[in-house]
């Protein structure tokens, strides 16, 4: 689901709406990480910004991508925080070294 389509169904002020807001947590990024945020899921897309330490990102849904290891393990799960932006789950604690939220597409 895209920020955009959050913001949309918000701005509502029905049932679906709040059950939308709901669905997304946010999680914390790795302790002392300046996280690179790409345009897709994998360490060959484009970096467009970069998390400030102690960012905490919304995981709106997960995708596979390139395996990365980082504090959190080895994974190859994507987290997408904004549209069109993606980090690495491995610098996320999600509590899970699996799936927490749904498929992206």
């Amino acid at each position: 689901m895209s920020v955009d389509r959050i913001e949309e169904a918000g701005t509502g002020g029905g049932a679906e709406a709040a059950a939308a807001a709901a669905a997304v947590r946010y999680y914390p990024v790795a302790p002392g990480v300046r996280l690179n945020v790409r345009s897709g899921p994998g360490t060959g897309y484009t970096i467009v910004r970069v998390l400030p330490e102690g960012a905490m990102v919304p995981v709106f849904c997960q995708t596979p991508g390139t395996t990365v290891t980082g504090p959190y393990g080895t994974s190859s799960i994507w987290d997408n925080i904004a549209d069109g932006e993606y980090v690495s789950d491995a610098y996320v604690h999600t509590g899970s070294d699996g799936y927490v939220a749904s498929r992206c597409g």
